[in-house]
Order: structure tokens, then sequence, then C-alpha cells
């Protein structure tokens, strides 16, 4: 008995914060899908879902059970055991990534020194998903769709990497743990450093989370819904829930190399040593304003959901105090507290993107990856490159990473005249109604 205690010991966090993952992450996802739709209905003037629960709080609960208890339908003549592995294959590989992801300093499954690689490679293993649902259907429309996503995929994803790249230059390391000391010691979140590199990154995860304006794969218009077309019931959710396990994994990647990880902002500065009361002091307010609203709803049930609401806020609240007490928690608790504050920002962008451009045609879409986003990729990396150069010659970091990025930001210009001149000489495009 105690061999099998002393084996398990070293494991018994990392499987703790495997369970909590794997058991949290999809209830996360359902209210990050209600998030979405109540930001969209404010950005369009409405109330957004209203009708499960109080303020609609109960309507992922409702879409799940909906989903679970709805007909699963697999068509005549598909592969039926790829077709029913398809999607679990997508969501296997993005909750994998979640493995070598520091979500603060203490909550982590495994510290890699190779975690970044290993994520970008696990979560790069969700296109085997796509492509063989796609395949498996036994659809056009799927199989169409299956290979538009690829196609769109792994052009993103190199421009991704390359992005990455850059990060991982400037922090000399690719364990998660080390990249957040590296802007820890430097002082400087690594996105104002390599700002072009943060911005192709952004619009690189936007692409390959296949996320409006970029969604061509699931495009109604065109391919119906890609290659979920013959998807339905809990297997067609597993398919949306990789989607948005792959956003929270892109954005926990962002938080990491050029957000600062878990670091609060200016954690050097001790003249903003204010900000270590920030965290209470939100879900103070916030549970002020859940109380102050509660007395205001119109239904009873509501009046109950909000201030339960507020209470939890306190809760929340006095759990971030507890570093003024424990200070040896501090770490731990303000820290997951900042990261996940950045991740959600991260995820808040892609929703406020998502409403406001509108979406690309396939053809915009690959030139914009191959004719822009890699080759300025490729661009940042080499001047990312020359400015650790400079620096070891003598030049100040600051004023090497400026000329460096001043050069980057050239070429960027530059490609983009260039495309707008090729675009003037082809003449626009038209469709085949038009023509």
């Amino acid at each position: 008995m105690s061999a099998l205690i002393e084996f398990f010991t070293p494991h018994l966090w990392p499987i703790v914060f495997s369970v909590i993952i794997v058991a949290v992450l999809p209830l996360l996802a359902g209210y990050v899908v209600l998030l979405e739709r109540k930001v969209m209905a404010d950005m369009q003037a409405r109330l957004g879902p209203m009708r499960v629960g109080p303020h609609g709080l109960l309507q992922p609960i409702a879409d799940a059970v909906k989903l679970l208890i709805k007909e699963d339908i697999i068509p005549e003549n598909a592969d039926q055991a790829v077709f029913w592995m398809a999607p679990v294959i997508s969501v296997t590989a993005a909750l994998l990534a979640f493995s070598a992801l520091a979500i603060g300093p203490v909550f982590q499954i495994a510290d890699l020194n190779i975690g970044l690689l290993f994520i970008v490679a696990v979560s790069s293993m969700g296109i085997f998903g796509i492509i063989l649902g796609g395949w498996s259907s036994n659809s056009h429309y799927s199989l169409l769709g299956a290979l538009r996503s690829t196609a769109q995929m792994i052009s993103y994803e190199t421009a991704a990497g390359l992005a990455l790249v850059g990060g991982v230059l400037l922090a000399g390391s690719l364990s998660t743990r080390e990249i957040v000391q590296a802007q820890y010691d430097a002082g400087v979140w690594f996105v104002f450093a390599a700002p072009l590199g943060f911005f192709l990154y952004l619009v690189a995860s936007i692409a390959e989370t296949n996320r409006a304006p970029f969604d061509l794969p699931e495009a109604e218009s065109e391919l119906v819904a890609g290659y979920m077309t013959e998807y339905s019931g809990f297997r067609w959710a597993i398919y949306f829930l990789a989607e948005y396990a792959n956003m929270i994994v892109v954005a926990s990647i962002a938080s990491t190399l050029f957000l600062g990880g878990w670091a609060r902002p200016f954690a050097r500065t001790p003249i903003f040593n204010f900000l270590d009361f920030a965290p209470p002091l939100i879900f103070l307010v916030v549970a002020g304003y859940c109380f102050y609203r509660a007395p205001k709803q119109p239904e009873r049930i509501q009046a109950m959901v909000m201030a339960l609401f507020g209470g939890l806020c306190l809760l929340l609240a006095a759990a971030m105090a507890l570093p003024f007490v424990f200070p040896a928690s501090k770490a731990g608790i303000h820290g997951a507290f900042w990261f996940l504050a950045k991740v959600f920002l991260y995820v808040y962008s892609f929703m406020w993107i998502r409403f406001t451009f509108p979406r690309f045609r396939f053809d915009q879409l690959m030139k914009l990856g191959w004719y822009f986003m890699i080759p300025l990729s490729i661009v940042n990396v080499l001047a990312l490159g020359v400015a650790l150069v400079l620096k070891d010659t003598g030049w100040h970091p600051a004023a090497a990473l400026l000329l460096t990025n001043a050069a980057t930001l050239l070429v960027a210009v530059w490609l983009v005249a260039n495309a707008q001149k090729k675009a003037a000489i082809s003449g626009p495009v038209t469709s085949r109604a038009e023509g």
C-alpha cells in the first residue's frame, strides 16, 4: 500500500488538474457560447437568450440536453468507424494541448522544456478530425468543406508558427514557464517588443480556429455547414466543443508568449503595486452591482439568481483577498486571475471581430495567407534575429527592436501596395451571375 501511495504522490496534482480541465472545459465552452450570443445581441441592440433560466443563464444546459437526446443520424454508405472517431480526434487534440499550458505558476499538468512546441504540435492534430469527418460522411458538401478547412488551417498554422518563433527568439526557451519568466525579468511583455508578431498571430489564430470573418469551411451559403453537414446530435456538439477549446488554447498561447502570462501589468514597477488590490476589488464591484440590480428585476427568480451571483462574487473576492493574509498563496491565486483575465480579453476580441467585419471570399482568404501573412511572418522572424544580433553588439535593446520592427512594417506596407497594384491590373472579381 505504501509503495502504491509513493507511486501516485508525485502524480496527484497533475491528475487533479487533468480532471478539472476535462470536467470544467465543456461547461466553460457552453457559457462562452452564451457570452458570444449575448455580446452579439448587445451589438445588435437586442436581448439575446432570455427564456431558459434567469437572463438565459441555463441556455447552455438546455442546449446540451437537447443535443444529447437528439436523434443521431449516420449517412448511408458512410464509414461508420471513422465517422464516429473523427470528432473525438478533434476534441482530444484540443484537450491534450492544455496539458502543457501554465494557468498560473501553480496550475499546470506538465512543465515540459518543449512545452510550446508540444502545444502547437498536438493542437495541429485536430486537422485529422476535420478531414476524416468530411471524407467519412460520403457527402460532396462535407468533403469539399473538409478540403477547404484543411487548406485554410495548414496555411494559417504556418503563419501562426512563424509568428510564435519571434516570441521564442526573444524568450530563448520553449518552456511556457520560462517564457513568462523571461518577460518578467525583462520588465516588458513581448507584445511591445514584437507588436507585428502579435498582430500576425492574432489574425492567424482567428483563421486557424475557423472563426469569422475566416469561417469559410462553414459558409452556409456555399457548403451548407462544411465538414459538419452530415453530423447531428452530440457528435455535432463535439466539433463545436473542439472549436471553442481551440479558441481557449490559442488565447492561452498568446497570453503566455506575448501578454506576460500570469504576471500582472507592471509587475516589477513598485509604483503600480496598487494593482495587487484589483482582483478582489473587481469582484466586490460586480457583487455590489448584482445586489443593487437584484431588487429591480421583474421576476422573483431573476432577483434570486442575481443575488446568488452577487454572493458568488463575494466568495471570489474573499479568495482573491487571501494573499493579503497568506502571502505564499499570492502567486497561485493572483497569477491565475491575471492569466484568465488576459485569456478572456483575447477571446472577447474574437467575438468583437466576428460581429464587426464581413466574411472573406475563399480566394481572398488564401491570398492573405500566402501572399501577405507568411512572407511577413518570415520577415518578422529575420528582423527579430537581427535585433538580437544588434543587441549583442552593444545596441540598446529598445533601439534595436524599434529599428527592426520599423523595417518589418515597411515590408508590410510594400506587400499591401503590391497586392493593391495587382488587383487594379487584374480588375474586380465578378460572380458568374454578374458576368
